[in-house]
């Protein structure tokens, strides 16, 4: 429960302690906090039984708070000497092979246990030894600082307050500004007088501003054992200054460094639509205690806290309303545009902007496990994770790389031994130094990844990693589950058929009687029927659920069931039972039995669910796609589904499914090629699990649909699965594109080097290029991320469902 607060650069932290009863000692514990050095604030409240601290990162950590609050007699609920991770954000970071780079560097500090960069995220996460370690962060900030970046520390699970700076007041962009119009002076110099030497010292002086930096960077590598593109570069302008060409060595540095500044820019709008999630989490709230109003850190709130939300103002984090109703805008979260209402007892998102209306809202999870707090943890993880494609892009660039590094050997060698001209040939190798910087074909798949990872975050639909996207792009098989993904989800009651004396009313009692103990959505359709006509609902006793069957409990002495008809009655469904279904009702019969086991047949319920409007255009899309086969799975008897899948456009109905019996029929329809199962995320999850890509409808959160599936729908609609295909096959498709471009720029680049039509400052360019051509390639996945029906996407509702069929 933790935020940090650049201006100050302090974390706000909620530290639970053990023992405090007493206010008064809670004043003086707060008392002896603030006296700490590195804290600026602490409230301890013994109610909450906690104490909120705010403290500065570089001068003070979690494991010294709590040697001082346990010096002062309390026991908290941390361990001192437990690890702990770090993270940070990294600032600039432009090249996928650099920040491997660092993660060497900072793996290899002592008191490291393991560090890892997230070059989607732009995040550098480190696990220490122990905790304890008093001035880490401050180290590991200047390693990264040796590297070219800067560090700034975050604790894991906070909300980052981080905004990029401009790169016109980057201080490293201003020195690259100051490098070139150094070389600019020096150009001129020595093209328009005489003066070498003044020329050259104008070029040593670019060199000095615009490559100290990759010269420290490349230090640092060479230490961790690694020969990235700063070692490259760098051994590339000595080289060049060694032959006597001071202007040329200079130039490339300045190019390099302009054309990495262009593409950190640039690369930054791929991070853009987590930084929007991020921003969208409110610092502050107002905390409601003893009817009074104090404003404290959002990431201080525990459950069960009471805050007051004004118009205008933005849910602090996940809660239900207490008092009030309201207009809430939660665009930032599922992506539909369109404000949806709430009242009392409603839940809330965090991040959602409050309408008109004042709410009091009841805390239902700290900020850091709010549901944006989780998405955003699941889109970086999804950032970090590598495709299939960049596996092999990795792969390649590992033997790329020290193959033409050797080739540059060879010919300087050769050169010197064979060549009268051993100079024409040393520059001819460092040419090929340049070349052999994998930049732009290491970054061809993350960028892609990364943006259209970034594009279905603004379209309310969660991509967990690049290999469901890649997958997404194959699949030629769409199964759907049926109650909750093709229909509403809410049954109701369409016909009441008895089939003895009994009269509508008594059956209706009958069934509502047994259901009442029931949560099943059929269920609380007969029982809501009931109560709106005003029958009396008798007392069950005894109930016992049959999952995928139905209900049996005790009406007074009588045994009732009821159920799925085949479940019921057995091979002697009555025809009028069977025409309900073939009506598009699903049928429930109701039985009495008998203790020798016979029973008598009492009638029939038919509850129909409605089609979503939708599913009619989802799947209409996905036969425009190309989808060979689309299937609807479904526990519901075999007409009713068939009256269904008509109505929204699926032909190939498989009907009267259990839970493992959809999972059965996904592993049986792999066979025919890569598969996308859509199910609710609950009672679909073996299913989910077994597809090649397996799609949760979001119901507006839910634990489940966010950790089940590949991907998760927020937005509750099915026309994401068209959409998010589309955006696969896009991505598959620029993946391909910029892997080529890679390729070809770098084959050619090659053959020429080696024949010397290449010179330093046009490999540079060329290699600058190509990283930039497919960075801009890559960004064109984050073109239309909003949707024109995003309007007209119905209102998730907050509530986990228990649909299911």
């Amino acid at each position: 429960m933790t935020a940090i607060s650049p201006e100050k650069q302090t974390i706000n932290e909620v530290i639970p302690i053990v023992g405090l009863d007493c206010e008064d000692c809670a004043k003086t514990l707060a008392s002896g906090l603030r006296k700490v050095t590195g804290v600026s604030d602490a409230q301890v409240s013994a109610a909450a039984g906690s104490a909120r601290i705010s403290f500065e990162p570089e001068r003070i950590d979690r494991a010294e708070l709590v040697k001082q609050i346990e010096a002062h007699g309390y026991r908290t609920g941390f361990s001192a000497g437990s690890s702990d991770e770090l993270l940070f954000d990294l600032l600039g970071l432009d090249c996928a092979d650099c920040a491997r780079s660092v993660e060497a560097a900072v793996s290899q500090m002592s008191g490291i246990k393991s560090a890892t960069v997230n070059f989607g995220s732009s995040t550098l996460k480190v696990t220490p030894r122990e905790v304890g370690s008093a001035g880490l962060s401050a180290q590991i900030s200047r390693v990264v600082d040796q590297a070219g970046y800067e560090a700034r520390p975050r604790v894991a699970g906070s909300m980052p307050r981080l905004a990029q700076p401009k790169y016109w007041n980057d201080r490293r962009f201003l020195l690259i500004v100051a490098g070139f119009v150094a070389w600019m002076i020096g150009f001129g110099i020595a093209h328009f007088t005489s003066r070498t030497l003044l020329a050259d010292a104008f070029f040593l002086t670019s060199l000095g501003l615009s490559g100290s930096r990759f010269a420290r960077a490349s230090w640092l590598s060479l230490k961790s054992r690694r020969i990235d593109m700063n070692v490259l570069m760098t051994v590339s302008a000595i080289g060049a200054a060694a032959l006597g060409d001071w202007s040329e060595a200079a130039f490339i540095i300045v190019l390099f460094a302009l054309g990495g500044t262009l593409q950190a820019v640039t690369l930054d709008r791929t991070r853009s639509a987590v930084r929007a999630l991020m921003d969208v989490v409110p610092p502050d709230a107002r905390l409601v205690r003893g009817g009074e109003e104090q404003i404290v850190p959002a990431s201080s709130l525990v459950t069960g806290d009471l805050v007051r939300v004004r118009p205008g103002d933005r849910i602090p984090t996940d809660g239900e309303i207490v008092e009030g109703s309201s207009s809430l805008d939660q665009q930032a979260i599922t992506g539909e545009s369109m404000p949806v209402d709430r009242t009392a007892g409603d839940e809330l998102y965090g991040g959602s902007v409050n309408g008109s209306g004042s709410l009091l809202v009841r805390v239902l999870k700290p900020a850091n496990e709010s549901t944006v707090a989780r998405i955003i943890d699941l889109v970086a993880s999804a950032q970090a994770s590598k495709a299939p494609s960049e596996q092999f892009v990795d792969r390649f660039a590992a033997i790329y790389t020290p193959i033409v590094i050797a080739l540059a050997g060879l010919i300087a060698l050769a050169g010197a031994i064979f060549s009268d001209d051993a100079g024409t040939w040393f520059y001819r190798a460092l040419v090929l130094l340049v070349i052999a910087c994998p930049c732009a074909l290491v970054i061809s798949t993350p960028v892609s990844i990364v943006s259209a990872i970034g594009a279905a975050t603004r379209r309310g639909i969660l991509v967990k990693g690049g290999e469901p996207l890649e997958m997404l792009a194959k699949v030629t098989t769409v199964t759907f589950d049926k109650t909750g993904t093709l229909t509403v989800g809410r049954p109701a009651v369409n016909a009441i058929l008895p089939l003895g004396e009994l009269s509508e009313a008594e059956l209706l009692a009958i069934a509502a009687g047994v259901d009442a103990l029931s949560e099943h959505p059929v269920a609380r359709a007969v029982v809501e029927r009931a109560k709106r006509t005003g029958v009396a609902i008798p007392v069950a006793t005894n109930f016992q659920a049959i999952p995928g069957r139905g209900a049996e409990a005790m009406l007074g002495e009588r045994t009732i069931r009821l159920g799925a008809p085949d479940w019921v009655f057995g091979d002697l469904i009555p025809e009028s039972v069977l025409d309900l279904a073939s009506q598009g009702m699903t049928p429930i019969g109701i039985v009495e039995m008998s203790a020798d086991g016979s029973s008598r047949m009492l009638g029939a319920i038919g509850v129909s669910d409605q089609p979503r409007v939708e599913a009619i255009e989802a799947i209409k899309k996905l036969k425009q796609l190309g989808i060979r086969r689309i299937v609807m799975l479904t526990g519901d008897h075999e007409r009713a589904a068939q009256a269904i899948g008509e109505r929204v456009g699926v032909t190939e109905i498989r009907a009267g499914l259990l839970p493992e019996d959809k999972a059965a029929a996904v592993e049986s329809l792999r066979a025919s090629g890569r598969l996308v199962m859509i199910g609710d995320g609950i009672n679909d999850a073996p299913a989910l699990a077994l597809a090649d890509v397996g799609i949760a409808m979001g119901r507006g959160g839910t634990d489940v649909a966010l950790e089940t599936a590949d991907i998760a729908l927020m937005r509750d609609d099915v026309r994401g699965v068209p959409e998010v295909i589309e955006l696969a096959r896009r991505t598959v498709q620029i993946i391909r594109q910029n892997v080529t471009i890679s390729f070809v720029i770098k084959a050619i680049a090659l053959f020429l080097g080696v024949l010397g039509f290449v010179n330093l400052w046009v490999a540079v360019a060329a290699d600058m290029g190509a990283s930039l051509l497919v960075t801009f390639n890559g960004l064109r996945l984050l073109r239309g991320a909003r949707t024109s029906h995003q309007h007209e996407a119905p209102a998730p509702s907050l509530a986990p469902s228990s649909a299911g069929d």
